[in-house]
């Protein structure tokens, strides 16, 4: 019996090893199929990529500024003398011509210090003509003996303190009647008055600015640039400006004058553009814009590129970016020349060829020789920087696969 039951054993744990044995050949076999059918089947990895084309700084078109119309010469008028001011003759945005009153001081203490140098002027004529006849008698005396020689010196003395005497006085009254004048505000030249800072009956001194005057003629249009803008800006240089107020009208001008230094605040510098015919439709202060061609030339150079900063990796202490060849789809790092270093660009000055495919993102998830597969990008992100000569490379698109091997 007992031999029964151990035969029967065995014979259960032959079948469950026999068992056993067929299901890990089975799971192997499939395993060893569906291994083969994945490596067949697995898609390779997807990398954002773009091909490079020669780059310039003028392809995305002149550069244009916020301007602003002004007159090429304008000043403060102000009196030369203190005083009252009894009288305003123009108001704001008055049209004046050269050589207008505009405004009046007090002149009763001027008229009389003119009455006081007149008369001065007055005596010492007479004392210079009785001098003179004086002088005369005793030179006649003097000849014939008459009066000694000191005498006639003294007489000689005395004439000529009274022709001193007598062209003092009348430089005297000229200053008073300059200063008669000086109560009256006289426009220099002509122009429109754009400020007005003082009131009737206000006690005034002497430069106090009364109005602000814009000289008529030739209208500048001034703009602020820049540090890496102004390097760009010569004289006589073309530009064309806009006005909204102006609709479908454009001005032709040109760069007159750059400012040598910065300003301490805004660190720009003051361009002025002179327009050719600015007629009478531009107004003084009307805003716009200017595009200014510059003197950077406009052929893209063969060797230099623009990339997203996003591109950019190392080898080493070099910089780098990955390009993914044309014959077999894999990525190679190469090293690269960078000119300079933009917010969200790189220009690129050597390392690089026309239409080499490059590596826009995930610089970080790949590795030299992998095989990938490139798809554009679905948008250029914000921003007015172009990442290639191509027109908006970067436009709102699906995703379109790159080449692949």
């Amino acid at each position: 019996m007992n031999t029964l039951i151990a035969r029967i054993a065995r014979m259960r744990r032959a079948q469950i090893l026999v068992a056993a044995v067929f299901s890990l050949s089975a799971a192997i076999g499939v395993a060893a199929h569906h291994g083969k059918a994945g490596t067949a089947a697995l898609p390779l990895p997807l990398v954002v990529a773009l091909p490079v084309h020669p780059y310039s700084d003028r392809q995305g078109g002149d550069p244009r500024y916020p301007v602003e119309a002004a007159a090429r010469y304008s000043n403060a008028m102000s009196f030369r003398v203190a005083g009252k001011l009894i009288e305003r003759k123009v108001r704001l945005g008055a049209t004046v011509h050269q050589g207008e009153a505009v405004a009046h001081l007090d002149p009763i203490d001027a008229e009389k210090q003119v009455a006081v140098a007149r008369s001065a002027l007055d005596a010492a004529e007479h004392r210079l003509v009785f001098v003179k006849q004086q002088l005369d008698r005793d030179s006649t005396q003097s000849a014939e003996n008459l009066i000694s020689a000191a005498q006639l010196e003294q007489t000689q003395d005395v004439y000529s303190a009274a022709l001193a005497g007598r062209e003092q006085a009348a430089d005297n009254w000229v200053v008073a009647r300059n200063t008669l004048k000086y109560h009256t505000l006289v426009a220099d030249h002509d122009g429109v008055i754009t400020a007005e800072n003082a009131d009737t009956g206000q006690v005034i001194t002497a430069g106090q600015t009364i109005y602000g005057l814009a000289w008529s003629g030739e209208v500048d249009v001034v703009l602020d640039a820049t540090a890496s803008d102004v390097a760009a800006l010569t004289i006589g240089e073309p530009a064309l400006v806009t006005f909204p107020a102006l609709p479908e009208q454009r001005f032709d001008a040109r760069v007159r004058e750059i400012s040598p230094s910065a300003d301490p605040q805004s660190r720009t510098y003051r361009v002025k553009l002179t327009l050719d015919d600015p007629a009478h439709r531009v107004r003084l202060g009307m805003t716009g814009d200017a595009a200014v061609a510059t003197s950077v030339p406009g052929a893209p150079d063969a060797h230099t590129f623009k990339v997203p900063a996003t591109a950019l990796f190392h080898r080493g202490r070099e910089p780098a970016v990955w390009v993914i060849r044309a014959s077999d789809s894999t990525v190679e790092l190469r090293v690269v020349t960078v000119r300079s270093y933009g917010e969200r660009s790189v220009v690129i000055t050597g390392g690089l060829a026309d239409n080499d495919n490059v590596v826009q993102a995930g610089v970080h998830t790949v590795y030299a020789g992998e095989r990938v597969k490139a798809v554009r990008p679905l948008f250029d992100g914000e921003g007015d920087e172009d990442l290639t000569a191509d027109a908006d490379p970067y436009a709102p698109k699906s995703v379109k696969p790159g080449p692949t091997s």
